[in-house]
């Protein structure tokens, strides 16, 4: 028999759109995937290397479960360069991968009674992992009209005696939209008013456009500083997905808890990670504007080629690789089935055009779809000219 928490939650939908997608490839189907969110560069050679070398150096025994002082030392030095912040080694944990420091965050703050605010669209872990540790997710829906940006006002308007945490994700997964400085300003006013904790996760940071800067919570003041975790890592700035390390900072006593809690689950991120996780942080960082660079090109090209298609809009994203296009105007038509919802015209698109995408209801907003233009230029180019005819045969 199941634990009510296990049958509270669902599987990932990004990740279950990219497993049908690579069985219908391996099967011989021509599916062009924009479903999952993961650079399509190989992780640079000097990271590469520097997990060979701690290979060959033996460094394969355990380590301390919050992660190695090297890469503790190399993660201080990045807050400290990119975002003004100054941390200790006390107020940073290593993790395997970002998702697990925001669980870790969820057993350490959450518990049964409490709410957390998410405002929406959201990615698709946050809420499942908010009922995951038996409290209450409370969904703020954002506006297209407002760049999906979460306003102070609406938060000041669902925040209770219960509420704990608000979950803050810039640049966004899934609209890719950014908070501007002046934005954080005002959301840290009502936070600090009262008393919440802020999860921030930043960890597409480096991948932003047009002249946007990214700007950090914690770095609005000392005071906010002291109520924010900083969730960051290594998969979407430097290609390292699969290797499987994220990092947070925070509150001493937080991390403390987070430190103790993970020794009891994971233990300590890969050993021969961290080793090559300093060498990303420390080490040459011209790959990142490489890469950034290339994301611009499709973006344009994307969000451009989505807004030449009948009943399609599409705002451009300002960060990170996704595009979130509005596809409500297609709601009603039919070509053999009928589409009245976003995981509808998923289905239609996947299996009649060969093209996997992610329905907006996954991340709580049906109006939508997500496109990942993490992925190369000739898969973009045929993978919307296959949607542009398949809307097409919509009637």
């Amino acid at each position: 028999m199941l634990s009510n928490r296990a049958e509270n939650i669902k599987p990932s939908p990004t990740l279950a759109i990219d497993a049908k997608a690579k069985a219908m490839k391996a099967a011989g189907a021509d599916v062009v995937n924009f479903g999952v969110g993961e650079p399509d560069f190989d992780t640079p050679e000097h990271i590469k290397e520097a997990a060979i070398k701690a290979l060959r150096d033996g460094f394969t025994k355990y380590t301390p479960v919050g992660g190695i002082d090297p890469l503790k030392d190399a993660i201080i030095g990045k807050f400290q360069t990119d975002n003004g912040l100054s941390y200790s080694r006390e107020e940073i944990i290593v993790s395997c991968g970002a998702k697990h420091s925001l669980y870790n965050i969820a057993q350490a703050l959450y518990g049964p009674g409490d709410e957390v605010i998410i405002p929406a669209p959201y990615w698709v872990s946050y809420p499942d992992q908010v009922l995951l540790n038996d409290a209450t997710p409370v969904i703020v829906k954002t506006q297209e009209s407002d760049a999906f940006v979460l306003s102070p006002e609406a938060l000041e308007a669902h925040i209770t005696k219960r509420t704990k945490a608000l979950i803050l994700n810039s640049p966004s997964n899934p609209t890719g939209r950014t908070y501007d400085g002046k934005t954080l300003e005002r959301i840290a006013q009502v936070v600090l008013k009262h008393g919440l904790y802020v999860i921030s996760d930043e960890i597409y940071e480096k991948l932003v456009y047009d002249g946007v800067k990214h700007v950090s919570i914690a770095s609005v003041s000392e005071e906010m500083k002291k109520r924010t975790l900083v969730v960051n890592g290594l998969s979407k700035s430097h290609a390292m997905t699969g290797w499987r390390l994220g990092f947070t900072a925070g509150p001493r006593e937080i991390i403390k808890a987070m430190t103790t809690i993970q020794s009891q689950s994971t233990s300590n991120a890969n050993s021969i990670t961290q080793k090559a996780a300093v060498e990303a942080l420390t080490g040459p960082q011209d790959f990142i504007g490489m890469m950034r660079g290339e994301f611009d090109k499709r973006r344009k090209f994307l969000v451009s080629e989505l807004n030449s298609i009948p009943d399609v809009s599409c705002i451009t994203p300002t960060g990170a690789f996704y595009a979130f296009p509005n596809i409500s105007g297609l709601f009603g038509k039919v070509n053999g089935k009928p589409v009245f919802c976003s995981s509808d015209l998923a289905l239609y698109l996947l299996e009649d055009a060969g093209v996997a995408l992610v329905p907006g209801d996954a991340f709580g907003d049906d109006r939508h779809m997500r496109l990942s233009y993490a992925t190369s230029m000739e898969n973009i180019r045929k993978g919307v000219e296959r949607i542009r005819e398949a809307i097409g045969n919509l009637k």
